[in-house]
């Protein structure tokens, strides 16, 4: 956030000595990128705050939330903006003054935001694992790291269209070029900010756990004593690294209340040391559906009862 806001206030310098509208469309986009991170600082914040009776699994979603916010504000202070400027450019184009600020401005923060680009990547490297770069992006489930990481990439490709934008302009004597690079920055920016608004909403609705995961919780329940199969099992994150566990599971028949309660508590300890997540987990001691066809346990209208998912 401070290297952003540096290079917002080198590149709004460079648009004054200039009047390149590629210049002002990047000074515009690390100011989105420097609000950005501070949004994700709050929502980071805000979802530290204790449960309560009105949301009773916490406020770990305000990390979606306002990381939902950053793609909306990318989408349109950083790309509307910059598609506007970039058609006023193109449809009424005026010659760059004092080239050299924007070279060197331009430079500056190309080496700045490579910087802040390594440290991103270095970050989402540690949690990627075996998967690609965009299994990851689509199936990380905390926001910051991949949020960051595409806005840098962004950045650094703004960067080089802006750099192309006028060099084109300053090689050609055609300030036209400059509105082209203003306008190739918006439609990047508007093409991130979508997908991120894409990604966040489906955190905001509720994603299960990671296959890894959700594999994970399996094997801990399926191999735990007296577990003699998995009805139903269903998970959701409630935040980034918190997780809800909810499941129909079958036990040994016989078990008395204290050994089938020492059974479930037996079960979420094997969960929660299969998985590296705070977990809330809620467990039902169930039959399977065909026990239900017992004339002497049930009566004939028992037979209906819904128990559809095995």
């Amino acid at each position: 956030m401070i290297a952003n806001g540096g290079i917002a206030i080198a590149k709004f310098v460079a648009y004054l000595f200039t009047g390149s509208s590629s210049m002002l469309a990047e000074s515009i986009h690390s100011v989105a990128d420097t609000s950005n991170q501070g949004l994700l600082l709050l929502g980071g914040k805000r979802a530290r705050k204790i449960a309560d009776d009105r949301h009773q699994f916490g406020y770990g979603r305000e990390r979606y939330f306002w990381a939902f916010v950053v793609a909306l504000v990318l989408f349109s202070v950083g790309g509307g903006f910059s598609v506007y400027e970039g058609i006023n450019k193109i449809r009424d184009p005026h010659e760059i003054e004092s080239v050299a600020w924007a070279f060197g401005v331009l430079s500056f923060a190309i080496v700045a935001e490579a910087f802040a680009f390594r440290t991103a990547f270095l970050e989402a490297k540690k949690v990627r694992g075996t998967r690609t770069w965009w299994q990851y992006l689509r199936s990380a489930r905390s926001p910051e790291i991949p949020v960051i990481l595409l806005e840098d990439t962004g950045a650094l490709l703004g960067l080089v269209l802006a750099m192309g934008g006028v060099g084109l302009t300053v090689a050609t004597g055609d300030p036209i070029w400059d509105g082209i690079g203003t306008l190739c920055i918006g439609v990047l920016l508007i093409v991130i900010a979508a997908f991120l608004t894409w990604e966040m909403k489906s955190l905001l609705i509720g994603e299960a756990a990671t296959d890894t995961d959700t594999a994970a919780i399996v094997r801990a329940v399926g191999d735990a004593p007296d577990v003699t199969r998995i009805i139903d099992l269903r998970t959701q994150h409630i935040g980034p690294e918190e997780v809800l566990v909810a499941g129909k599971i079958e036990f040994t028949r016989g078990l008395t209340n204290t050994q089938l309660s020492d059974a479930i508590d037996t079960v979420e300890a094997a969960v929660r040391d299969a998985v590296p997540h705070d977990l809330q987990i809620y467990l039902e001691p169930d039959l399977y559906e065909a026990d239900y066809v017992d004339a002497d346990d049930v009566g004939p209208d028992d037979a209906t009862l819904d128990h559809t998912q095995h």
